[in-house]
């Protein structure tokens, strides 16, 4: 065998060694992510499991902590009084329009005080203060302001998440590499270049941080603002259950906004990867 062919045969023994690592690899991976999902699933059951135990042999008081069974049985009674789906239906859509206008109107804010540093300086301690008020204690003033109904509850959703959407963002923008930046400025760059070409990019992982926060914020401002006004939605049902001392439609409206507030942050997840997968 030539010396040519001996080092082709090198080069392509190499490539499968490289390969079949990088199967195994991939493997390894997909072996973890399958193990993980088990076990959160296998928590979950076990979780609800002794609860129904518990509840069952009066461990713990069941009119007081409900159960998993009487909660299934308060979503088919639900459901079949036709009900459940609108209640769900009206608490999703406010705090769906709530979290997207908090994301975009703050996003919007943080580029404006990105923009203009002057504005920045004069905004930022009034960000401050106004991100440590008590956002809850205003709710009886938008009621007053907006009058009851939806818009005061999204509103609220706004009012707890937007400041924390603009200090977030406008700390990814200050962060960027200020040498990137330069180096777009030295090739004659306008500023709105340099926004849309390295600051922007640089900082959707600081957005979808933001994002995953908002999940959660946009969930606390739709509950608070049903506490206080709302005829229909899950957080009217929690504190009617609680009224009427039916804790088990407490119980069953607390589980179903876990399992909406889950998949919508799933949904953000995913949006994650999509931009990852098309940056790449």
């Amino acid at each position: 065998m030539s010396n040519f062919e001996g080092d082709r045969v090198a080069k392509e023994t190499q490539v499968t060694k490289i390969s079949q690592e990088h199967i195994d690899f991939l493997h390894r991976v997909r072996m973890e992510k399958i193990s993980v999902r088990v076990i959160q699933i296998l928590i979950f059951g076990v979780a609800f499991l002794l609860w129904e135990i518990c509840a069952n042999t009066k461990i713990v008081d069941p009119f007081i902590t409900s159960q998993p069974s009487r909660v299934f049985n308060t979503i088919v009674r639900l459901y079949e009084d036709g009900v459940l789906f609108h209640h769900i239906g009206i608490t999703c859509w406010e705090a769906f329009v709530g979290f997207v206008l908090g994301t975009i109107v703050g996003t919007i804010i943080a580029i404006m005080l990105w923009w203009s540093e002057f504005l920045c300086k004069i905004l930022e301690p009034y960000l401050v203060i106004m991100n440590s008020l008590p956002k809850i204690a205003l709710g009886p003033v938008f009621i007053v302001w907006i009058g009851a109904g939806p818009p005061a509850i999204i509103v609220m959703t706004l009012a707890i998440s937007l400041i924390v959407t603009v200090l977030e963002v406008l700390n990814g923008f200050l962060t960027v590499d200020q040498e990137k930046i330069k180096l777009v400025q030295t090739f004659g760059g306008s500023k709105y270049q340099v926004l849309t070409k390295v600051v922007l990019p640089a900082s959707y992982p600081t957005i979808i941080n933001a994002l995953k926060i908002n999940v959660g914020l946009s969930w606390v401002g739709v509950i608070v603002g049903e506490f206080l006004v709302s005829k229909a939605g899950l957080g009217y049902l929690i504190v009617y259950g609680g009224q009427v001392f039916k804790l088990d439609l407490v119980m069953t409206s607390v589980i179903i906004l876990g399992v909406a507030a889950a998949v919508m942050y799933q949904g953000v997840v995913y949006l994650e990867k999509m931009l990852v997968k098309n940056k790449a």
